[in-house]
């Protein structure tokens, strides 16, 4: 349970590296296959008669039951206008009167058009005159969330179509509430994902299965498909691997686990992956397996025999062979500008290069090797890999999923595209360094860059040092407005909450951004609250950044975020409501001109901030 509009790269990273080495392997996306089942007339009959059955129901689910015919009526058709095969509905849509319309509509009322040029029309703003498509998109998208309510209220209070459940796995000490999960009877969603995990085992006939289990939110789906898949054929070897693993179960001492998977493999998964195949064939003992938790004799066991990483210069061209590119559902969810390329359009999903070239933020899991063990590819290799992803699948949009993209790798690909004349459109994360010139904001502008992320975090040059980030604001707003002066969207992750980080700073920080979208530097944002992870040189060596650690209890499941105290006391949630609220409004030009204190609830501080420090620093470029 990930994205609905695009697949997860895991699996079609491993599907192209494991075929390139001569291994039969297919890849499924069940998550979408589970949701497409559920959202369908014949899935909300089952729905209804689940719901009708109930002996208490939420006012929720009664308005769904009173209101059936509509939806059973309209949702084979929104989710064929959703993977674009009926774009003509959406004029239909738009009218307001087509869809049922549940409590998720009421977001539209927050809407606000404050010079009224819209006539009434609460999503004028977003969508002006005309975008009909984005309109019917958005409108869409809120009736499948009063669904996904449906879901939570009649079926399983855990479903969500991002985060299914994420609080059983989610920096969970104990296996233990994800076992008494697993030990309760298969509900609807259960045994409707276990059929489909089943009938695609069926289908393949694997000799091996391997579940990426990306995210939190992915984690009980899982075990619901492995265990369906043991009960089936208790000797069908089943591996646990992605990114949830390699974060969260490097402590792994829980036994139980093995009751539904035989392998747990951390980190880059193409040298474990070969080293089990051989083990399975009978080449390779168990003692000489690589990075992989076993269970021997009642107790769980490391395996790990130190070889070499796969060099991504040779982990080969991701796939998607097998995976259905023309049903995934093109949402649009979020009206920020850049979070919508995450739910809206399928994005064929590449790495620049694995890891981070800087890998020095302490906020960051820098002590993983996903992020501290650098490794690029040439610019040829990288381009062969764009087209021949565009040659199978069609379509040349791109999302480079690097944690920060390394300048001078773009530099060359943008050059290499140049040069064969291969046109894409690309989008991805980098760090706002002073590598990023101008004109080099424009060549990548050239080669297709349509947007770019990077974390401006705190907007402080005092917590900018302590962070290590090796940026200033002031360089920030400089790169910042070399992408937007070159026509990129500019989108700027920002923290607050931070070790030692006072409420003057949280005030001075949102009037940088205030400038910095006030002087054109960045079109988006997304304020996160800090967390410390066990894994980041915050909560490596605390003392350095002047916060005790709370203590953990024993861990034998899962373990990544850790409390922590802060002597300043400050009270983040409080100020955090009102930076989202700000950050919104200076999202549509609103409020750009008004003392940053009038978001704040109560008296803070003026901030010390020079009314033209940005405007300053650009002209000083």
């Amino acid at each position: 349970m990930t994205q609905l509009n695009t697949p997860y790269p895991s699996t079609a990273y491993l599907t192209g590296f494991l075929r390139g080495r001569g291994i039969d392997a297919a890849q499924d996306d069940l998550a979408l296959a589970l949701v497409l089942r559920l959202l369908s007339a014949s899935g909300l009959r089952q729905v209804r008669d689940v719901a009708e059955a109930a002996a208490t129901r939420t006012p929720l689910v009664d308005a769904f039951l009173d209101r059936f015919d509509q939806y059973s009526g309209t949702i084979d058709r929104v989710i064929a206008f959703l993977q674009g095969r009926d774009p003509t509905l959406a004029h239909r849509i738009v009218t307001r009167a087509f869809l049922p319309e549940g409590t998720r509509f009421a977001s539209l009322d927050v809407y606000v058009d404050p010079d009224d040029e819209g006539g009434g029309d609460p999503m004028a703003w977003a969508f002006g005159a005309l975008g009909v498509q984005d309109r019917a998109r958005h409108l869409a998208t809120l009736y499948l969330n009063d669904l996904a309510d449906v879901l939570r209220d009649a079926i399983d209070p855990r479903f969500e179509f991002v985060r299914y459940g994420e609080r059983l796995a989610m920096s969970q000490p104990s296996f233990e509430p994800l076992a008494q999960a697993l030990a309760a009877p298969p509900n609807l969603i259960d045994s409707t994902l276990q059929a489909l995990a089943l009938d695609a085992v069926a289908r393949h006939r694997p000799q091996l299965v391997l579940l990426s289990v990306p995210f939190p939110g992915a984690v009980y789906a899982a075990f619901r498909i492995a265990q369906a898949l043991k009960a089936a054929d208790p000797g069908l070897p089943i591996a646990l691997g992605g990114g949830y693993v390699n974060t969260e179960l490097r402590e792994l001492a829980e036994p139980r686990v093995f009751d539904y998977v035989d392998f747990v493999t951390l980190d880059a998964g193409e040298r474990p992956l070969l080293a089990l195949i051989e083990h399975l064939q009978g080449r390779r003992s168990a003692a000489r397996l690589v990075r992989c938790f076993v269970r021997e004799e009642g107790a769980v066991r490391w395996r790990h025999l130190a070889e070499p990483d796969v060099p991504f210069e040779d982990v080969g061209t991701p796939t998607w062979d097998g995976l259905p590119l023309g049903q995934y559902l093109s949402l649009l969810d979020m009206l920020n500008p850049m979070h919508r390329l995450w739910s809206d359009g399928r994005w064929n999903k590449l790495t620049v290069a694995h890891g981070c070239y800087w890998k020095k933020c302490s906020f960051c899991d820098v002590s993983l090797d996903y992020i501290g063990r650098y490794d690029a590819a040439t610019a040829t290799t990288l381009v062969d890999r764009i087209e021949a992803i565009v040659a199978e699948t069609g379509q040349t949009g791109f999302h480079f999923v690097d944690e920060a993209a390394p300048p001078k790798s773009l530099k060359a690909l943008a050059a290499e595209l140049e040069r064969r004349g291969t046109r894409i459109s690309w989008w991805g994360n980098i760090r706002f360094e002073k590598t990023f010139t101008p004109a080099l904001c424009q060549q990548l502008a050239d080669s297709g860059c349509i947007a770019i992320s990077g974390g401006l975090e705190v907007a402080s040059d005092r917590l900018l040092a302590l962070m290590k980030k090796g940026v200033s604001v002031d360089q920030v707003a400089r790169v910042t407005r070399g992408f937007a002066d070159a026509g990129v969207l500019v989108h700027a992750y920002l923290m607050y909450g931070f070790p030692t980080q006072t409420v003057q700073d949280t005030v001075d920080a949102l009037e940088y951004v205030r400038q910095l979208f006030a002087n054109g530097c960045i079109h988006s944002g997304f304020f996160h609250r800090f967390t410390c992870t066990v894994h980041s040189p915050v909560g490596r060596n605390p003392e350095q950044y002047g916060v005790t650690l709370q203590t953990l209890p024993p861990v034998t499941f899962a373990k990544n975020d850790i409390g922590f105290l802060d002597p300043t006391g400050v009270d983040h949630d409080l100020l955090g409501r009102a930076l989202t609220k700000a950050l919104y409004n200076y999202m549509h030009g609103i409020g750009l001109d008004e003392d940053v204190r009038s978001w704040f609830p109560g008296r803070v501080p003026r901030t010390k901030v020079h009314p033209e420090r940005i405007a300053r620093a650009l002209r000083a470029a």
